[in-house]
């Protein structure tokens, strides 16, 4: 079975953007399982949060992960950055590829996440409550990222098209067309 390549990070890593970047250059299918999530819960994710409550909303992406993980064929996943706190969709990733850990400072996520209206966990109006938010949030998924990152690339000083340079390099790629066994032999048609 192909290996998915998973994308694994805080809120604000670039997990969307990157794998959107990386399926396309290696000519994969892409998922996001927040995106995913709201086609099928029919609610964005913060209404989710709001109407129904985290715990719906986790019960949620646990499905929608395990469903793209055992999907046919290698895919891109971008998964969202709670997943990691059920120990089950952990032993899910660890199985599904090669996991990749978007790994950012509180500060660069602050900056690009802003004071989180559209993120359920940050939502306030106080700019320095949110970079208090993703400190906690993130001393307390980091653990978590480590225990089932194969790759761990740092995004804090690096464009998207850098980061996901990255990535493509330190993931394996699949083998490219058969090549003669024996070292040195010329192919029909070389003029050696």
């Amino acid at each position: 079975m192909p290996e998915h390549i998973v994308l694994v990070g805080m809120m604000g890593a670039g997990k969307s953007t990157v794998g959107r970047l990386l399926a396309r250059r290696l000519g994969r299918p892409h998922v996001d399982t927040d995106r995913v999530v709201e086609q099928e819960s029919g609610m964005s994710i913060p209404d989710l949060f709001a109407s129904r409550g985290e715990g719906a909303f986790r019960s949620w992406e646990s499905k929608v992960l395990a469903d793209t993980l055992a999907g046919p064929g290698a895919t891109v996943v971008s998964v969202g950055g709670g997943a990691v706190l059920d120990p089950d969709n952990r032993a899910r990733l660890r199985r599904a590829g090669t996991v990749v850990w978007l790994r950012a400072r509180p500060d660069t996520l602050a900056r690009r996440v802003g004071r989180g209206a559209t993120r359920p966990l940050l939502a306030s109006d106080d700019a320095g409550a949110a970079v208090e938010v993703l400190r906690r949030i993130d001393a307390e998924r980091r653990p978590l990222y480590e225990e089932v990152a194969d790759v761990t690339v740092d995004v804090d000083a690096r464009t998207l098209e850098a980061v996901t340079d990255a990535v493509a390099r330190a993931v394996p790629q699949p083998p490219g067309p058969a090549v003669s066994s024996q070292l040195g032999a010329a192919a029909p048609g070389d003029p050696r």
